[in-house]
């Protein structure tokens, strides 16, 4: 087996590429890897540059990894900031890291794609021995590997990287006939609490519109595109992603994408997307302009747990963050990030601080669960 690195999408063949990805997690397609570079989402300007990995054998493509070199933490949703800053007080250099994830995607999912044919192991192995070395010779401090699934995360753990751990809310599908059947899994105040939520938005005079990315026009996807612009800027940043992007993500694999618009006296009044996986509904982005109540709750998440019931996926990952979901039925569960640090101090250190984090988190985790609205067996 060979590493062969790549500076572009370009240079991948994309139906090798895809027949790894099958249709398991949207996020690694070709098509998504490569709008984001298109689109100059992901590029040295903004700090992205890629540098994915293949493994080839006998001229076919046996694995890869995605991989860029980073002069920054942003987009990445989990915080590593401070080491960064320790780093420059003892006169270090932090930055360029290397960072394996997918861009701006808290998603957890497989970060190494491996042919079932491969022997898993002695392909992480080997790439892993290729960065350690290539981080020496290029003076790279680190790699990071972000929401790897369970068992990458703790193969990267064997092969002596730290583990972190977090905590998201997600919803699992346990067989509902319909939205009115999962209520009947909460408590009576919780289960009146989402009714009163879900009647407020109708009596405000709001609508709310499913579309297939197929289906949606460009004066659709401009709307969006505003609402999403706009939580980023009343967070005081510019967002992430551009209107290029979701133009190319829609034309490539339109598909895969599920729109809720919401109306109100003919108008769009917000929105919020979600990307469809063969089993999971992947809410991201979201956005609007004025503030109506319930209108958040019901976008991003009742009109996708309708949906996942209807289609029968059995998970609904939200994204990062939100105690605000558990009351909603989304579950505490646990995320992963794999840190390998050149320096051995450092190294050291930042083992140190994991261990009495992972302590703080299980307890979060725990402590998050006493809150769920389901009915006491």
């Amino acid at each position: 087996m060979d590493v062969k690195p790549i500076a572009s999408m370009m240079q991948a063949d994309a139906g090798a590429w895809n027949r790894l990805v099958k249709d398991d997690y949207p996020f690694l397609r070709h098509e998504f890897l490569l709008a984001l570079e298109q689109s100059g989402c992901t590029s040295s300007q903004t700090g992205w540059t890629p540098q994915h990995l293949l493994v080839m054998q006998n001229q076919k493509l046996l694995a890869f990894m995605p991989l860029y070199l980073k002069t920054h933490s942003r987009g990445e949703y989990v915080f590593d900031q401070p080491w960064a800053h320790a780093y420059q007080q003892c006169g270090c250099r932090y930055y360029p890291k290397w960072l394996t994830a997918i861009p701006f995607t808290p998603c957890q999912g497989p970060r190494i794609v491996i042919d079932e044919s491969a022997d898993a192991l002695a392909v992480m192995r080997l790439l892993t021995g290729f960065i350690k070395a290539r981080a020496e010779q290029d003076a790279i401090s680190s790699w990071h590997c972000l929401f790897p699934d369970a068992v990458q995360a703790e193969r990267l753990r064997d092969l002596g990287l730290s583990l972190r751990e977090s905590v998201q809310f997600h919803w699992f599908n346990k067989g509902y006939r319909d939205f009115d059947d999962f209520l009947q899994t909460f408590s009576a105040g919780k289960r009146k609490m989402i009714k009163r939520e879900r009647r407020r938005v109708g009596e405000q005079g709001i609508a709310l519109q499913r579309l297939n990315g197929k289906e949606v026009s460009p004066a659709q996807w401009q709307a969006f595109f505003q609402f999403y612009t706009m939580t980023y800027l009343k967070n005081g940043m510019p967002p992430y992603l551009n209107l290029a992007f979701f133009g190319q993500l829609a034309a490539t694999m339109g598909e895969r994408l599920l729109l809720v618009l919401a109306v109100k006296d003919g108008q769009y009044v917000g929105a919020a997307l979600s990307v469809v996986g063969s089993d999971t509904l992947y809410g991201r982005y979201w956005g609007c302009y004025e503030e109506y109540s319930g209108l958040h709750f019901e976008a991003c998440y009742y009109q996708g747990l309708e949906y996942c019931i209807e289609h029968g996926l059995k998970r609904f990952d939200s994204g990062a963050q939100g105690e605000h979901k558990i009351a909603r039925g989304f579950e505490p569960i646990t995320t992963w990030s794999a840190h390998w640090l050149q320096d051995v101090r450092f190294a050291e250190a930042v083992e140190h601080f994991l261990a009495e984090e992972r302590e703080s988190v299980a307890l979060y985790k725990q402590d998050a669960a006493t809150y769920l609205p389901f009915k006491k067996s």
